[in-house]
């Protein structure tokens, strides 16, 4: 039996893109502003893996086996996740926001051309919630700059909000799979 989308199902993701090419737009404005595009643009950065691999050398350095055993995880998760977002990237080819977009402002320059899924959200998630799992007083520092670096993807015209999310929905679940075969302890 062949499916066919049903012209409902169409007009409801016509919505669906229509809404979240008006979000993009909304979000990249405030980057017209140049202390929200530098401070986006740094955060961005910092989502570069500079962060991720501070604190994986860091807890290993200073916290003992415990900390070394955290680093492998996030290690060997992060690489995972690497793997899966290269493979969804050149598979899917989804062109950023301001490359279809001439409304949409470039507020730093993209490591690459495709914006689907979104790497830094998908590990900023994944690190952010092994950190957590592991030493919980890094939540209150983690979680707000995983939610500035998801936010600063698409304020930047970089990625749209559902190549976000789908990036954290990723990094999540990777990490949640990670956590059940290596818990804390």
């Amino acid at each position: 039996m062949d499916v066919h989308p049903t012209s409902s199902v169409l007009r409801g993701l016509a919505r669906i893109q229509r809404f979240e090419h008006e979000l993009c737009v909304t979000l990249n404005r405030s980057s017209r502003n140049w202390i929200i595009a530098r401070f986006f643009a740094a955060v961005s950065r910092l989502g570069d893996g500079v962060v991720w691999y501070s604190l994986m050398a860091l807890t290993a350095l200073t916290q003992g086996e415990y900390g070394l055993h955290a680093s492998i995880l996030m290690a060997t998760t992060g690489l995972t996740g690497l793997t899966i977002y290269k493979l969804l990237k050149s598979n899917l080819v989804r062109e950023r926001p301001y490359i279809g977009h001439p409304n949409i402002h470039v507020g730093s320059q993209p490591l690459d051309r495709y914006s689907f899924p979104s790497g830094h959200t998908l590990h900023a998630v994944l690190f952010t919630t092994i950190a957590i799992a592991w030493f919980p007083v890094l939540a209150a520092v983690l979680i707000p700059l995983t939610v500035l670096i998801a936010l600063s993807r698409v304020i930047l015209g970089l990625h749209y909000p559902t190549d976000v999310v789908v990036g954290a929905l990723i990094g999540w679940s990777l990490a949640e799979i990670a956590l059940l075969a290596m818990p804390p302890g």
